[in-house]
């Protein structure tokens, strides 16, 4: 019999069940079987795999940290292989394998006591009692006394076997402390010369994360965000009357956790009346001065931007209130060269931001996202599935909802259901968009920004971007001045070429980086590829994007040659169509894809007469023209002579035409002959 090391509590052993989640043990077993589930380990990270990390909690036991038990993304973790980490036991499978959970405190001294895990039972560790302190004498309650590791003799306050030592009274002629002066309020940009202090912080709680230890709140103020972590005990919710949104006054010790900046609260209360109405107005007119660019300064003087230049900086307003604001980016781009560029002008814009106003080193894993979106819709399946990943992060992490920027694509009406489900859940979103868009989708979003609906043409969505990105960093203006040239394929604007030859790129270094990341948009292009895009357009090296354009060159040059030689030419009332059989003579499913193929072709066929380019596929039909072609124009016609054909438009002006795979024939000859009445 014995006394636990944290209670007094006479227990057989050295810590009560009650209190084994708050000792670091190190296990001495060579046997799965030997684990206590609910205890942390010390252990050793022995690798990484995609769905997790695996550590070694002894000899020859090893176990699986899986990603969803990780407060933050896998990628953010900076544990390499051999460091000393602390997990949780979860289970112990009948096959022995081992299931951990996440352990908040990552060092002995966060714990409030230390212990050996030996087959045998629990024993103390060498050289316990040389070190006081290591238990934490504040965490201690009226029924908790904390060990101070001087000794194996432990003094209970329930009436243990150890006699305990009266305290001296107080004479009455002592002298009486005056109480300490309140604490003065400081922000969280000063926190860093902070380290050791107590301090009061006065803010918004944009996030509420529940560990298996403490709890973990997120608190803004009008210089940045940073976590704070109220211990009640391991798993338990401390302050559950605390939530998002609440306006609250917070007192604790400023400490770095796993080289974070982390509060330890030793107070946490929620403000109302007149008290509320003073933090809630100083947050609310420091974000509105800081989130609002001063003016708009585009990167080049260029007629579309000009056209909308309200709405570019009302865009900017937007996504730099969300990073002050704590609430995750999303960024939605169409998988080609064109979203990808213009995504990554938003990326290289963002991150900074975020690094800028978090105190936590991984927050640009948590608060930015580019996800490439197949299509120029927004559709139920890709707004099913950002909802989807916010419900989850909002419930699993205590995520706010994300500001979703749709970038290259999601300007007609065919995006409107998305839209709706993100606002049935009060996720805000923007679009930022050349194609020609619906006047209809201003209603559904916060921002549009798009040239065509002021009749404006000529943008691309990275010139577009890239000048909302300059106006939510200016730090990185000088970054961004070549992309806009970068995204076209034929008769850049002037000004952006000079943009670009100040930057320190000639014609064939933007012509090798829009092939590039042509190429690498279309391959796995669900994936953000982050580093590679960023060294294909930032990079100082060169040779990355001369030789994988040299692979879009060698690509594209073999299926063109295969094109031509099978495309169809048509005379309809004087304007020469191209006619190209996709489905029989392109390879569908290797690079280049039937939309970049089409828009090569068009380059090359095409002369300085009217001219179409007309792909048809088993159950689509796209059109390339010299002229515009209303797409939807066109589907009607086609509808009207084959009705039979289930005839319909995807992505509005400039989308595709899909029809049922029957009516094929029928549908290619309606199409040559609508073509004919509309541009004749």
């Amino acid at each position: 019999m014995g006394n636990c090391i944290i209670c007094g509590k006479p227990v057989d052993g050295l810590v009560c069940e009650s209190h084994e989640e708050d000792v670091a043990f190190e296990f001495e077993g060579n046997s799965p079987s030997q684990l206590t589930p609910g205890r942390y380990y010390r252990g050793t990270v022995d690798g990484y795999a995609d769905f997790g990390v695996f550590v070694d909690v002894g000899d020859h036991v090893t176990g699986l940290l899986h990603r969803s038990e990780l407060d933050r993304r896998l990628e953010s973790l900076d544990w390499q292989r051999g460091d000393t980490v602390y997990v949780q036991v979860l289970d112990v499978r009948d096959n022995g394998n081992v299931d951990l959970g996440w352990s908040i405190r990552q060092g002995d001294r966060e714990f409030r006591g230390e212990l050996v895990d030996a087959p045998d039972g629990e024993y103390h560790p060498e050289g316990y009692g040389d070190d006081a302190g290591t238990g934490s004498d504040a965490d201690a309650t009226d029924d908790e006394p904390a060990t101070t590791h001087e000794s194996n003799e432990h003094t209970p306050t329930n009436g243990g076997d150890t006699a305990t030592e009266e305290a001296e009274p107080a004479s009455p002629t002592m002298e009486v402390e005056e109480p300490d002066a309140p604490l003065a309020r400081t922000t969280v940009d000063a926190l860093d010369d902070q380290v050791g202090s107590v301090v009061r912080l006065e803010g918004e709680i944009t996030g509420v994360r529940q560990t298996s230890g403490p709890t973990v709140f997120e608190l803004r103020d009008e210089a940045g965000t940073v976590e704070c972590a109220a211990f009640e005990q391991a798993g338990v919710r401390a302050y559950p009357a605390v939530d998002i949104e609440d306006v609250v006054a917070l007192e604790g010790e400023v400490e770095r956790h796993y080289g974070d900046l982390q509060i330890e609260t030793e107070t946490l209360e929620i403000l109302d009346g007149d008290e509320r109405e003073t933090v809630a107005d100083r947050l609310s007119s420091a974000l509105e001065d800081e989130a609002r660019p001063e003016d708009v300064e585009p990167i080049a003087g260029h007629d579309a931007v000009t056209a909308v230049e309200e709405d570019l900086l009302e865009a900017a307003t937007t996504i730099r209130r969300a990073v002050m604001e704590a609430r995750p980016v999303v960024v939605r781009h169409s998988a080609t060269a064109d979203g990808y560029v213009a995504g990554a002008a938003l990326e290289r814009a963002v991150l900074p931001l975020i690094r800028e106003k978090h105190t936590r080193d991984d927050a640009e894993y948590h608060y930015f996202e580019r996800r490439p979106l197949e299509g120029s819709v927004y559709d139920m399946d890709a707004a099913t599935d950002d909802v989807t990943s916010m419900l989850e992060a909002r419930d699993r992490h205590g995520e706010q909802l994300p500001l979703v920027v749709l970038v290259d694509a999601g300007s007609t009406v065919e995006s409107g259901d998305g839209y709706d489900l993100l606002g049935i859940y009060g996720a805000e979103s923007v679009v930022i968009d050349d194609n020609r868009g619906d006047a209809e989708i201003g209603e559904k979003v916060a921002v549009a920004v798009n040239p065509t609906l002021s009749g404006a043409e000529g943008a691309t969505s990275t010139a577009l971007a890239a000048n909302v990105a300059a106006h939510v960093n200016a730090e990185v203006r000088a970054d961004l001045r070549h992309l806009p040239a970068v995204s076209y394929w034929e008769a850049v604007p002037e000004g952006y070429l000079e943009a670009a030859t100040e930057a320190g790129y000639d014609e064939t270094a933007l012509s090798e980086r829009r092939e590039a990341v042509s190429l690498e948009a279309y391959y796995q292009s669900y994936k953000d590829k982050r580093e590679l895009i960023t060294d294909l357009l930032f990079g100082e090296e060169s040779d990355l994007a001369a030789h994988v354009s040299e692979q879009f060159r060698d690509k594209l040059e073999a299926e063109l040659e295969t094109a031509r030689e099978n495309l169809e030419l048509e005379e309809v009332d004087g304007v020469t169509v191209a006619v190209l059989d996709t489905e029989a003579f392109t390879h569908r499913f290797d690079f280049p894809s039937t939309e970049l193929l089409l828009d090569a072709l068009h380059r090359r066929e095409r002369g300085d007469d009217p001219f179409v380019t007309l792909g048809v596929d088993e159950d689509e039909l796209r059109v390339r023209g010299t002229q515009p072609v209303d797409v939807r124009d066109l589907g009607d016609a086609i509808a009207e002579a084959v009705p039979g054909a289930g005839v319909g438009v995807v992505g509005g002006h400039d989308g595709v035409v899909e029809f049922l795979p029957g009516e094929r024939d029928a549908v290619r000859a309606a199409t040559l002959e609508a073509l004919g009445e509309t541009l004749s």
